[in-house]
């Protein structure tokens, strides 16, 4: 263990604890670091005791050669934690959702829940996964990275907040934890550009048993909803969550709203907005459309929009109204 200004150094990964509570592990997106949870280690850390995680070669994590796949990185991961932590939830946020998903097909008796945020297992497109980037699109990023990977990064953060609420607050909050954390090293977001180019982890999908809480952003141009939707209904138990007028990074976007939908979930394991603290009323202000995830969609169709808290319930109500006073108009004309 190596001390640092701010956290401390353990097995090769940079790690900060704040809080009291029941432990929440966070693990960031590529290109930025631990800085990036700020907002909701203060929303949450009077409840939890929050571990944040520098990816390798991220933040003030040094880079290792040789620990590319999600895999290994999850091995890594998992040999950090231990002398912090017997039993976890974790909670992953785009590639750090790919490290958190191998992770808990790999160590089921560490995690108590898995929460999946701007999450796909397979990020390029293909004959049978028609929600991906295109790979071509991938290998332009890969060159630009060589050529200029500062200017790669900042054209990444844009397209994060590309249709998201608040935007510019959001992309100012990712560069601002760049800036005062540190840039992720070239080798290391080369290696995750690969990653994110070859990984298919559907496979694994089946051997997570983890209640898990799957978050997506409506307008999330990096990871389609529909990606997100599928992983959902493929978990063996989860739940699906999409915030509308958010894009890859909800979190930071609908801070508020995010913390209730989290917390409920990492306290019952379900979620209710007909109950306390939330309310069918407060979901749908909050901008949140809830489906559950008990039946599989076809991997091959794309997944269809969910149906907004509230809708299906008020429209027979509404016609029930308008027939009753059409009944009256009718009696009151015969008279």
């Amino acid at each position: 263990m190596r001390g640092t200004e701010h956290g401390f150094v353990m097995s090769d990964l940079y790690v900060e604890v704040n809080g009291n509570g029941p432990d929440l592990v966070l693990l960031h997106g590529w290109g930025l670091n631990v800085r990036a949870w700020d907002g909701l280690v203060t929303e949450l850390r009077d409840r939890f005791r929050l571990i944040a995680v520098d990816l390798p070669g991220h933040g003030k994590s040094p880079w290792t050669p040789g620990r590319n796949t999600p895999a290994e990185q999850a091995w890594l991961l998992h040999s950090t934690l231990a002398p912090i932590s017997g039993r976890y939830s974790l909670l992953g946020w785009s590639l750090g959702g790919q490290i958190a998903l191998d992770l808990a097909a790999a160590m089921p008796a560490q995690i108590d829940k898995l929460v999946l945020v701007a999450t796909t297992p397979r990020f390029t497109a293909g004959p049978d996964w028609p929600y991906g980037m295109k790979l071509e699109a991938i290998t332009k990023m890969a060159t630009q990275l060589r050529e200029d990977y500062q200017r790669t990064v900042r054209d990444f953060l844009d397209l994060q907040v590309r249709g998201s609420m608040d935007g510019p607050s959001v992309v100012e909050q990712l560069r601002h934890a760049l800036s005062v954390h540190g840039e992720a090293a070239p080798e290391a977001l080369a290696a995750g550009l690969n990653t994110l180019a070859t990984s298919d982890l559907r496979s694994t999908l089946p051997h997570v048993r983890t209640p898990t809480l799957v978050i997506a952003g409506q307008n999330d141009r990096i990871t389609a909803p529909g990606a997100s939707r599928v992983l959902a209904t493929t978990l063996p138990d989860a739940r699906y969550v999409e915030m509308r007028r958010a894009a890859h990074a909800p979190f930071l976007s609908h801070r508020k709203e995010f913390t209730v939908v989290l917390e409920q979930f990492l306290r019952s394991g379900e979620l209710d907005f007909g109950t306390a603290p939330v309310s069918a009323d407060a979901g749908k202000s909050a901008g949140l459309a809830v489906a559950p995830s008990h039946t599989h969609a076809p991997s091959s169709a794309p997944a269809q929009p969910p149906v907004p808290s509230g809708r299906s319930a008020t429209r027979p109500a509404k016609k029930k109204r308008m027939k009753a006073r059409a009944r009256k108009k009718l009696k009151a004309s015969h008279r």
